[in-house]
């Protein structure tokens, strides 16, 4: 794996796995996303998301579980697009700067899902490189 590569997959493993950590210190603002049907379980489905996250990064962090890890990642990136999407609505009835972030936001879902899928590929020779020096 080139050294871009590994540095990529640190940025995402450090991402995902930060968020994770944040859904458990500071829950107040991941609760107040959480699509309105669903409020009444907001504490369960942050701690829960915010655990996927951690199991996530540490999948990609491992070569022999990356390929899983990504797949999963993406799946989480599409899982919690619906949470983007209430925080966009929510912020419609915000006149501040935070509401344009809510919205361009959207948009940057297709990016981290094809960011994480990148290692679901590039995880076919991961392990080999070390003995074939």
């Amino acid at each position: 794996m080139s050294r871009r590569v590994r540095c990529s997959l640190l940025g995402l493993c450090l991402l995902v796995g930060g968020s994770g950590v944040l859904h458990f210190l500071v829950p107040g603002p991941y609760r107040r996303i959480v699509p309105t049907p669903l409020r009444a379980h907001a504490a369960a489905i942050v701690a829960a998301s915010g655990a996927c996250e951690l199991t996530c990064a540490a999948l990609l962090a491992l070569p022999r579980t990356r390929r899983f890890g990504a797949t999963a990642t993406a799946a989480l990136f599409v899982a919690v697009f619906p949470a983007n999407l209430q925080m966009a609505l929510d912020s419609l009835h915000a006149d501040t700067p935070l509401a344009v972030i809510a919205w361009l936001r959207l948009p940057l879902q297709a990016p981290l899902i094809l960011w994480a899928l990148r290692f679901r590929r590039s995880s076919r020779g991961v392990g080999r490189e070390r003995y074939s020096r």
